[in-house]
């Protein structure tokens, strides 16, 4: 029986990803998450409490599918946004439901499955800094968001920029990615 519960979840969880990121938590509906998954309104409630609760474990879901798909070597930072910039277009629901949680959900707590994860890749972050095995201009809390922003920039940014930006390839994304990063670890700052 528990492993037809946990299915159903995941099936849940997997088709409120895909209904989340097209129409975010408002414009969602539980009758299709329901039929996608094929389940029944009532155990979305069961296992979830609301249709806000199924989006809460759609989005924990989703960051740690992405901090665990991206090992984080801080000799090489530039490459570890490479893989990120990689991540959001192999998955492009991710950068629609980060941007539906930060419109809808924003008064949660940021305390989330992935933030112990998070502050350890900055306290890694930090002792390459401090050990000299990279350099950079920020502190590491800093660098750390700088990075993600970097990776996200293609997908964050709007079609207004990107119309005058040339380059559209992924590989020469990811070396636009790669080149920023690497130019955020050169030497201190002398302001």
């Amino acid at each position: 029986m528990q492993r037809d519960a946990d299915a159903t979840r995941r099936r849940l969880i997997a088709a409120g990803r895909t209904e989340f990121a097209a129409r975010g938590l408002t414009g969602a509906r539980v009758d299709r998450i329901a039929e996608a998954a094929q389940a029944n309104k009532a155990q979305i409630y069961h296992y979830f409490k609301s249709k806000a609760g199924l989006f809460d474990a759609v989005w924990e879901d989703v960051l740690r599918e992405t901090v665990e798909g991206l090992p984080l070597d801080v000799a090489d930072l530039p490459g570890a946004a490479a893989l990120l910039c990689d991540a959001y277009v192999d998955h492009p629901e991710l950068s629609r439901l980060i941007t539906w949680r930060r419109l809808e959900r924003e008064d949660l707590a940021t305390v989330s499955p992935t933030t112990p994860d998070a502050q350890g890749r900055i306290t890694l972050i930090g002792q390459a800094l401090r050990d000299g095995v990279i350099g950079g201009r920020f502190d590491a809390d800093v660098l750390f968001a700088l990075i993600l922003h970097v990776a996200a920039f293609w997908e964050f940014s709007s079609p207004d920029v990107m119309s005058s930006v040339s380059v559209t390839d992924r590989a020469e994304r990811r070396e636009v990615v790669r080149s920023v990063t690497a130019a955020l670890l050169e030497g201190a700052s002398e302001a």
